[in-house]
């Protein structure tokens, strides 16, 4: 069963909200936290760079799809600022 894992950015702690494509998470159910990453049992995809013949393809107007999913968490500052760290990289877990 393929996995993923998204690192969490330096200086987040508990407690924090996770988003996937900008669906709210639960933990335990959708991901759990292992040290400073968050395991999510399933197969999340980023699409990356696009090649130069995608481009062009989407340049004329045709349409090239491939998952892209975005992890999203909000978090707050040790001084409470509300801050939201986007489309953090992902990678596959066996």
């Amino acid at each position: 069963m393929a996995a993923s894992r998204a690192r969490l950015p330096r200086g987040v702690r508990p407690p924090f909200e996770v988003y996937v494509n900008g669906v709210r998470q639960t933990e335990g159910t959708d991901y759990v936290v292992e040290g400073d990453a968050l395991r999510f049992d399933r197969e999340l995809a980023q699409e990356g760079r696009l090649g130069f013949w995608r481009w062009a393809i989407g340049a004329i107007g045709i349409g090239t799809y491939r998952p892209d999913h975005s992890v999203d968490v909000r978090y707050e500052t040790p001084d409470g600022r509300p801050m939201v760290a986007e489309r953090l990289p992902l990678e596959s877990v066996q």
